[in-house]
């Protein structure tokens, strides 16, 4: 067999190979019932202003204009959810959500969600 044929039959084995790896360690990346990353009792241990949460749990009241507490059952913490960002379904404290959002940190208050989205779970 000459050089090239030999080349060409040794890269389409290497073409097979890393396609069947490929597809051998491929993965569900939907979405996901189990909330990524900290709950909120890790983030009130140790917040990181900036970090990116996605969050599971209820809107537990109102406690000032686009201003909520919020639980996962870990912990409770203030959220600030822009009017806009709710559904068109009414949210009430017994409604499942899923925020995701940043923490934001500041000097003298406790840690906060700066939620960019919200979702009610079903």
């Amino acid at each position: 067999m000459p050089a090239s044929a030999a080349a060409r039959q040794l890269l389409g084995a290497a073409i097979v190979a890393c396609t069947v790896s490929a597809s051998a360690v491929a993965a569900y990346v939907g979405p996901s019932d189990s909330p990524r990353g900290p709950g909120v009792s890790a983030i009130l241990q140790k917040p990181v202003d900036g970090q990116q949460v996605t969050l599971q749990g209820y809107l537990l009241r109102k406690t000032a204009h686009e201003k909520y507490i919020f639980s996962d059952g870990t912990g409770e913490i203030p959220v600030e959810i822009d009017d806009e960002d709710f559904p068109a379904t009414p949210v009430g404290a017994s409604t499942k959500v899923r925020i995701r959002g940043e923490v934001d940190t500041g000097r003298h208050r406790p840690p906060e969600i700066e939620v960019e989205s919200l979702e009610i779970v079903k």
